[in-house]
């Protein structure tokens, strides 16, 4: 019994770490930007950690997603976008799914999706720049089934795209699809039919996460409006709060971040970040201004009693990194001329991912920003979001998906 015992301790010692080594969808396992690795190699070499494997990549701003020894990779080469598995470790091309688009960026940025994909089970989900939901199986890249939202809801493609990273809960996709009517969209995960549709909400650039609220799962949604939290198996609103940009020629692309029964929102364009409190129905305003961290399109995150992340714009240059207090949104330090930048918890410290393709680590303290290691790693624009798991960081610039060493 004690051999039995013993056995059943180390298969879901070694279960359970592999799963928290994933990293299968948008900001990581619990959408937050945390990462559960440890005694990862922060004495990097001049030249900065050691580079395992390059692909090329096409156009878009698609995060990759990993599971085991499967790496899902969503970008655009020539009139398609390509779903492409790849070997994590090797970075050998397992299948690809390809369909035909002629999506274009009004503004001229990229032609690519945007969207990270977001694996869960025995499949994986992706959201193309015009709207295509797709479903393939993860191990072979067969389709299960696939719609366009902006063609089946009438929505508007927005100012840059889709963006939205599907979020997987209880058997259903629930997208910010930005339709009258179809605010917020929830697709049966196997079938792909129309589970239920709420609010006349238009689609930001932020996708959405879950959380427990009142001793029950939600939806978090920051829309084109504001503030949405959804019962996901009925799509009934729970709490909401009009919050946005004044000027309509703006963005709102952080996820919300939630601790216990606090919901944190930030947004750029003379908006700022809010904190409010969800609770027996009723939010109520913590603290609210522009002057703490105004996300221009990355999400902080949160350590101890402390955010971490950039306020200011990339097209201003004006974007520093910031440590501010979660309670009273005090800015506690500011690294000015730092860039956007995509931020990760991990290993006791902030693992920054910069506009300008700069891998900087630094330690989590409110007491002064204290760099331990940097190393340019990509080229500029960076700006998809990057995924770490079994101590390899993959990242992504216009040209090349890289894998790093931090084993």
């Amino acid at each position: 019994m004690t051999r039995l015992l013993l056995s059943f301790a180390c298969f879901l010692s070694i279960t359970t770490g592999s799963v928290a080594a994933d990293w299968p969808q948008f900001l990581g396992p619990h959408r937050d930007g945390h990462s559960s690795e440890t005694q990862l190699n922060w004495n990097w070499p001049p030249t900065g950690p050691k580079v395992l494997w390059t692909f090329k990549a096409g156009s878009g701003w698609a995060g990759p997603a990993v599971t085991g020894q499967r790496l899902i990779f969503f970008h655009r080469v020539g009139d398609e976008e390509i779903v492409a598995c790849l070997d994590p470790t090797t970075g050998q091309e397992q299948w690809k799914y390809r369909y035909a688009t002629n999506y274009q960026d009004d503004f001229g940025f990229d032609n690519g999706p945007r969207a990270t994909p977001t694996i869960a089970g025995h499949t994986v989900y992706t959201l193309g720049a015009a709207g295509e939901l797709t479903a393939l199986e993860l191990a072979t890249g067969k389709k299960i089934w696939a719609r366009n939202l902006l063609v089946d809801y009438k929505a508007p493609k927005g100012f840059f795209g889709v963006a939205c990273s599907p979020l997987v809960v209880d058997g259903q996709v629930l997208v910010n699809v930005g339709a009258t009517g179809a605010g917020i969209v929830a697709f049966d995960s196997a079938t792909g039919k129309e589970l239920w549709k709420s609010t006349d909400d238009g689609a930001s650039y932020s996708s959405p996460t879950t959380a427990t609220l009142d001793g029950q799962t939600v939806a978090v949604f920051f829309t084109r409006r504001g503030l949405r939290v959804l019962h996901p198996a009925t799509g009934r609103s729970l709490y909401d709060i009009e919050w946005k940009p004044r000027d309509v020629n703006s963005v709102q692309a952080a996820t919300p971040l939630v601790w216990k029964d606090e919901i944190f929102l930030s947004a750029s364009y003379a908006t700022g970040a809010l904190l409010v409190r969800a609770q027996n129905g009723k939010l109520t305003e913590i603290w609210s201004n522009d002057k703490s961290l105004s996300s221009q399109y990355t999400t902080a995150v949160r350590v101890g009693e402390y955010l971490y992340g950039t306020d200011g714009r990339s097209d201003y240059g004006n974007a520093q990194m910031r440590c501010v207090e979660w309670k009273t949104g005090k800015v506690r330090w500011s690294e000015a001329k730092y860039g956007v930048a995509a931020v990760l918890a991990v290993d006791g410290g902030i693992l920054a991912l910069t506009e300008h393709g700069d891998l900087v680590r630094f330690e989590a303290s409110p007491d002064g920003y204290k760099e331990r290691a940097r190393a340019t790693i990509l080229g500029k624009p960076t700006r998809a979001m990057p995924a770490l798991a079994d101590g390899r960081l993959f990242a992504r610039d216009g040209k090349q998906l890289i894998a790093i060493s931090l084993k």
